[in-house]
């Protein structure tokens, strides 16, 4: 029976995918990265250290540093979170229905804390979390299962007692690894990707998942 109830928050709570792709378009194209749409989607749910190791091993640079670049991402981010960032249809709705079945609600994202922080004060959520955790935290992001595991952890739950929704395929492996069941919510242009069968139900948005859904998943 599901004790609590853990979100991925990038692309599932937040429509930041866009923002996340022109955030590395600006800063790696700087760097000789020809980085296009289509080819951030192999980083989708990475840590941002981890996008750039990713992208330094295919198109090396001497400089600025990782982390320069890593804190370069981020800050171009930040700027367009609070420019145009918005919530995923459904994220309240969601959030909702987790709290008329008395279910304590996390957190359990690849993005540092400090994006963490910054998304859920966009989203007004921040009250309802009773657990904030970032792979930062940890020595491997998604899809390693590092970080819902600790979420979990946190929650005083088992993880095989945890929901996971997540967007990404990384995201995905990530909770099931864990031992997690999980909601998948992948993006329109990734629906027929059959990597999505390891999940234990597939819906198009937030706003599909029912009391009666969460129940008995």
């Amino acid at each position: 029976m599901i004790q609590a109830v853990i979100f991925d928050m990038d692309g599932l709570l937040i429509d930041s995918e866009p923002l996340w792709r022109e955030a590395e378009a600006r800063v790696f194209n700087k760097v000789g990265v020809p980085l296009t749409p289509e080819m951030t989607s192999r980083t989708m749910g990475f840590r941002t250290d981890e996008v750039v190791d990713y992208w330094r091993h295919q198109y090396p640079w001497e400089s600025p540093s990782s982390e320069e670049v890593c804190r370069q991402i981020e800050d171009a981010f930040l700027e367009l979170l609070k420019e145009t960032g918005a919530p995923k249809a459904g994220v309240h709705e969601a959030i909702a229905i987790c709290e008329q079945l008395g279910l304590p609600m996390a957190i359990a994202s690849s993005s540092s804390a400090l994006i963490i922080d910054a998304v859920i004060e966009k989203l007004g959520i921040s009250s309802k979390m009773k657990v904030i955790h970032s792979a930062e935290f940890e020595p491997y992001g998604k899809p390693h299962p590092a970080v819902y595991i600790a979420a979990a952890q946190k929650l005083g739950v088992r993880p095989h007692e945890c929901l996971a929704f997540e967007d990404s395929v990384n995201g995905m492996v990530s909770a099931k690894a864990a031992k997690m069941r999980c909601i998948a919510i992948p993006e329109p242009e990734f629906r027929t990707d059959k990597r999505y069968g390891i999940a234990d139900l597939v819906v198009g948005s937030l706003l599909d998942v029912t009391t009666d859904i969460v129940r008995s998943i």
